[in-house]
């Protein structure tokens, strides 16, 4: 039995930020529509390291993609051993017979996928005039949330970033302003500079503790709240939420895990003061934004079929053009 194998490298060079968000938007569709199988994330947890695993499965039944991903997050990676925070492996299986199709690295699937999300939803809900982003973090996240960002928009008129190590906002510019040549990006000292009069604000970070306050975000504003996909974790002041249309990805995992679930765990918040998920906005069944003055936020927590949507594109682009290994398993 053949089964191709992708590495980091071959994944990258296959796929692109317009290719991902079109895949991505029609597997929220997807999901809205009701034909998608996706239990929720199986965590392990390693506090004494500080990280955790999870795995992901899930099947597109319309668009026969079936896939299983199995990663991590650990925060001090970087710092102590020089590797990602975030490392993962996806397996494609064939939903006629259950065989692995291809077996391949998920790290750029999963930041370009989650990139994807954010961007889609910035589309749906965020002002169609948006000109100037910040970003709360530096990351690997704060570079694709960008991509997708200029994917959707274009040309930005002003790009912030603030991150709790000068040092990194500072080499998020270097690295980012020559691939936006014709965009201001900008690194600010005080995380309140970043989000102020931002039309769109993009948090990124591992946060416990609320880093937004309420008193920063005006009216018309569109939040992506990225960074919290475990319970404890909330980036933004619950307040915030409190004023805000509230949309998320899948509503089981971003209760358990997602920005919401500290507010909802504090009864700060409830069910129903959430106003939709994504794929619901993307299907039609909700309006996104309405009104030019409502700060709006979409609380990503990451979903297998946006790993599915990814991995099968880089799949058929890989048979396409002879890249990978086939091994015999």
């Amino acid at each position: 039995m053949k089964v191709l194998l992708l590495s980091e490298n071959e994944i990258t060079s296959l796929i692109t930020m317009n290719e991902i968000i079109e895949a991505v938007e029609v597997a929220f569709k997807e999901y809205a529509l009701g034909y998608v199988q996706m239990p929720p994330k199986l965590y392990l947890s390693y506090p004494q390291d500080n990280g955790d695993l999870r795995t992901m499965p899930c099947y597109l039944e319309r668009l026969e993609i079936s896939a299983v991903k199995v990663v991590n997050s650990y925060p001090d990676n970087p710092k102590k051993f020089n590797i990602p925070s975030v490392i993962a492996t996806i397996i494609l299986n064939d939903p006629k017979t259950g065989k692995p199709l291809a077996i391949m690295s998920g790290v750029n699937i999963t930041a370009m996928r989650t990139g994807a999300a954010g961007g889609i939803a910035a589309k749906y809900l965020a002002r169609r005039d948006s000109q100037v982003v910040g970003f709360v973090g530096a990351g690997v996240q704060a570079r694709t949330q960008l991509l997708a960002l200029c994917s959707v928009f274009g040309k930005l008129e002003e790009i912030r970033v603030w991150d709790i190590s000068l040092a990194a906002s500072k080499n998020f510019v270097e690295e980012m302003q020559p691939r936006f040549d014709k965009q201001k990006i900008v690194s600010v000292e005080r995380l309140k500079d970043a989000v102020v009069d931002a039309d769109i604000v993009v948090t990124t970070t591992p946060s416990r503790t609320p880093l937004v306050m309420n008193e920063w975000i005006c009216a018309g504003t569109h939040i992506n709240c990225i960074g919290a996909d475990a319970p404890g974790k909330q980036e933004i002041d619950s307040a915030i939420l409190q004023r805000a249309k509230i949309i998320v990805d899948c509503w089981e995992q971003a209760s358990h895990s997602g920005e919401i679930n500290v507010p909802l765990t504090n009864g700060l918040l409830t069910k129903d003061k959430i106003w939709a998920e994504l794929g619901e906005v993307i299907a039609g069944f909700k309006p996104g934004r309405t009104l030019e003055d409502e700060v709006t936020v979409f609380d990503s927590t990451g979903l297998a079929i946006q790993d599915a949507a990814a991995a099968y594109l880089a799949y058929k682009k890989a048979l396409k053009n002879g890249v990978g290994k086939f091994i015999d398993m």
